[in-house]
């Protein structure tokens, strides 16, 4: 056996057990639950919310989605905006100095979402509120979302992601992006809780008791991942995330092809970093046995879906010119198991979104992911945000979810 054939095997291997971890996952979300609960025959205790929105540059979509962030069922006395505005206009400054928000203006030499709500964070008080819930910019609660995150913690949770899904679907490229979201929901936060694991969290949607988060953002390393960082401190220190599958924020899609390529390059460099910063402490909760914080570490490990669908597409062709069955048996199976846990995880409202133009697009979406890899030492020098323009017409287009 040479050396090549051995270290390619090996490859092999990973790429396989890595499409095993889904697999199983993508199963269990299917066969399990997640964590919603329903209101308590007890007259509910309405907990004061803070709602962080982190926003560097974002004058074209900030107005509207404090106005529709405001139309909560959640008591208006109960719960406050809290508007991180980093690099405004003075108009939309004065624009939201007449709105009912609480306005953080801050300033950085290089700017970050992280350096943002820990700025914020220093000027709340630990008793100001009983749950912080960070929103991005664009993002629009459902109206419920506030009840819902507040029956979460009667059951006594301390850390809880919402279901985020895509409220525009306006390009081929946005409705595989909203498909991409919700494989996620489906495999890392209804499949982790099926399991009895902890959900990931995804950067907005998500809500937490205001002591740990302040915890667990007090030291992060990463320049745009800070929620993986987040995610893990918190599950350090023992506690489990709930996922809540009814409890929607409408999130804004990336609609362009060089918008998705510059969001993936940060989302490498950070995945990148982090497990730079935290794969030996994952080898030694492993080892250790404390399999929750462990699997967070091994989940970083695994390629990207798409970047994984494109590799095992191309060592199966690579496969079948060599003589070696194993050489085009393994990568053929990894492809097909990885192929029907996709096909698992996408939910029936956006099978009807997919078409022959959003099927043809992921090739090229594969070569834009392969180029991000090779751009990602950008990231790690500024923070690379997604910009977010869509008309409030495409905002208010949500999925009519099944």
């Amino acid at each position: 056996m040479s050396v090549l054939y051995f270290i390619y095997l090996v490859f092999l291997i990973y790429l396989a057990v890595s499409v095993f971890y889904l697999a199983v996952f993508a199963i269990a979300g299917r066969l399990g639950r997640a964590d919603d609960t329903y209101p308590s025959s007890q007259p509910p205790r309405f907990r004061k919310i803070g709602v962080l929105i982190p926003a560097y540059k974002e004058d074209a979509v900030i107005i509207d989605s404090v106005n529709a962030n405001l139309k909560q069922q959640y008591p208006a006395h109960a719960f406050d905006l809290i508007v991180i505005a980093d690099s405004f206009q003075p108009q939309t400054l004065a624009k939201l100095a007449t709105m009912p928000v609480r306005v953080i203006e801050v300033s950085f030499e290089v700017s970050t979402v992280a350096k943002a709500i820990n700025t914020a964070l220093s000027k709340i008080s630990d008793d100001e509120y009983e749950i912080l819930v960070v929103s991005d910019a664009d993002n629009h609660m459902a109206a419920d979302f506030l009840s819902r995150i507040n029956t979460a913690f009667d059951q006594n949770w301390k850390a809880v992601q919402g279901h985020r899904v895509a409220k525009n679907t306006n390009t081929s490229v946005a409705v595989l992006d909203a498909i991409s979201e919700e494989i996620n929901n489906h495999i890392f936060r209804k499949g982790s809780r099926a399991l009895g694991l902890s959900s990931s969290i995804i950067g907005s949607g998500m809500a937490f008791d205001p002591v740990l988060m302040k915890k667990g953002m007090s030291n992060l390393h990463t320049m745009g991942g800070y929620d993986k960082e987040l995610e893990m401190n918190i599950v350090l220190a023992g506690y489990k995330i709930a996922y809540l599958e009814n409890a929607f924020v409408y999130d804004e899609k990336v609609a362009q092809q060089a918008v998705f390529e510059n969001q993936r390059t940060r989302w490498i460099a950070a995945q990148w970093q982090f497990l730079k910063f935290y794969f030996r402490r994952g080898v030694t909760e492993l080892m250790n046995g404390r399999m929750a914080s462990a699997f967070k570490v091994i989940q970083a490990l695994v390629l990207p879906r798409v970047l994984l669908l494109g590799v095992l597409f191309v060592c199966t062709l690579l496969g079948f010119l060599s003589p070696i069955a194993t050489l085009w048996l393994i990568p053929l199976l990894s492809l097909t198991a990885l192929c029907i846990s996709l096909a698992l995880s996408v939910p029936g409202y956006l099978w009807r979104q997919i078409g022959m133009r959003e099927l043809m697009l992921v090739p090229v979406l594969m070569l834009r992911f392969a180029r991000a890899i090779f751009n990602m030492r950008k990231a790690f020098k500024s923070f690379l945000p997604t910009p977010h323009t869509s008309s409030a017409e495409q905002q208010k287009d949500k999925m009519k979810l099944s």
